[in-house]
């Protein structure tokens, strides 16, 4: 029985990575689908340059890894993070729960949303004298929000009397609604599943995310009637119902633990993200993927004290004309991060500082995150069932 299930879930890793062939497909869909679900969650991931495919050990694993749900070593855990882009002008939140079934499955949820809010509707502004009216001004808002749902469980499929129990592999899986709306003009649901692998050896670390593998759609509704008087007058053709499709992509990541000394210790991650929608700017690209590599750093004192940095988002950007000389040249950009952490009893602190010294594009943002964990569980739990033990000698 276990062979079987382990042929059809390898079956349905390997199926899933040939779901974005066809290049037709990607000439078809938007390029950016869903980029709310890039953002990426929680601080310490963020300072981290999101190089957390493989070391996410608590509830953003619901995000970055849903098989990593296994590593969380409390029967409850919650998570809370809030952060503020364009000066304040759209809000990012993310709450998330996760709770032990047994000694080998984990179940997590999330709400992420960014939104706008406030937004003057102006169609109204003038009255039917041509005379500006401020009252006939109402607000509305602009927002994004997905629900997750996700399961994961540690298999035995790989096993032998160097491995501890429940083997070294987990399997995970997460299962997404998505609801968008713009005020009352359009609005959205869609919905898709993520699935994804995580595996230790020794101090070394491995994950694989395949998201969207069911190629995640958002059916758009159109209040036309809403719409029609204005875009009349400025003849502009009125949008219509639509399906807007979000093509899979694969992030694979690997990352290394050290032991400095007593107190001090260091992990080095790395991911490599793979599209599939079409040419992207990112270090390697091409019309059939493009392929973007994000690194991270964490260290920690006494596993209590920590400090991270992480380094993503490179980018090739042409220079800005200067008065009457135009110039061609491009030059890389990149994002560096960089964030601490305080980890409590039961709470956990974390900050990120993004976009440090505005070196990339795209301004800074303080990110602030929360962890509260519930009843401590035994030992069989701990995220160290899964990594390989020495081979003991057997007595003569």
């Amino acid at each position: 029985m276990k062979n079987k299930v382990f042929h059809l879930l390898i079956g349905v890793l390997f199926i899933s990575l040939f779901l974005p062939a066809p290049q037709a497909q990607a000439q078809e869909t938007p390029k950016y689908s869903n980029e709310f679900l890039a953002i990426g969650v929680g601080a310490r991931a963020l300072a981290m340059s999101n190089a957390v495919t493989a070391i996410t050990d608590d509830v953003t694993a619901v995000y970055w890894n849903p098989a990593a749900l296994t590593d969380i070593e409390h029967r409850y855990q919650f998570s809370f993070q809030h952060a503020a882009y364009f000066a304040g002008v759209a809000n990012y939140d993310y709450i998330g729960a996760a709770m032990a079934v047994d000694t080998d499955s984990h179940i997590g949820l999330a709400m992420i949303r960014l939104g706008i809010d406030d937004i003057p509707d102006t169609r109204l502004l003038f009255d039917s004298n041509g005379r500006i009216n401020y009252d006939n001004i109402n607000f509305f808002s602009a927002a994004d929000m997905a629900f997750v749902f996700s399961y994961a469980r540690g298999v035995s499929f790989i096993s032998g009397d160097n491995f501890a129990e429940g083997g070294g592999l987990t399997f995970g899986v997460s299962i997404k609604v998505v609801r968008r709306k713009v005020g009352d003009f359009a609005h959205a649901w869609g919905f898709g599943a993520d699935i994804s692998t995580k595996y230790r050896y020794n101090d070394w670390d491995f994950g694989l995310m395949l998201r969207d593998i069911t190629t995640t759609f958002n059916a758009w509704t159109i209040n036309s009637e809403e719409l029609r008087e204005v875009f009349n007058q400025t003849n502009n053709e009125i949008p219509s119902n639509s399906l807007e499709l979000t093509l899979p992509k694969m992030i694979a990541g690997a990352a290394r633990k050290f032991q400095i000394n007593k107190k001090i210790g260091a992990l080095a991650s790395a991911d490599v993200v793979f599209t599939f929608d079409g040419r992207r700017n990112t270090v390697v690209k091409s019309r059939a993927v493009s392929i973007d590599p994000q690194m991270g750093f964490e260290f920690d004192y006494e596993k209590k004290y920590y400090l991270r940095m992480g380094i993503g988002n490179f980018q090739r950007v042409k220079e800005f004309t200067t008065g009457d000389v135009t110039s061609d040249e491009t030059f890389w950009s990149f994002q560096p991060n960089m964030g601490v952490g305080l980890k409590l009893e039961d709470f956990t602190i974390d900050y990120a500082l993004t976009d440090i010294g505005n070196v990339a594009e795209s301004p800074y943002s303080h990110v602030f995150s929360i962890t509260y964990s519930l009843e401590k569980l035994p030992g069989i739990y701990a995220k160290d069932k899964r990594r390989i033990k020495p081979r003991k000698e057997k007595d003569e």
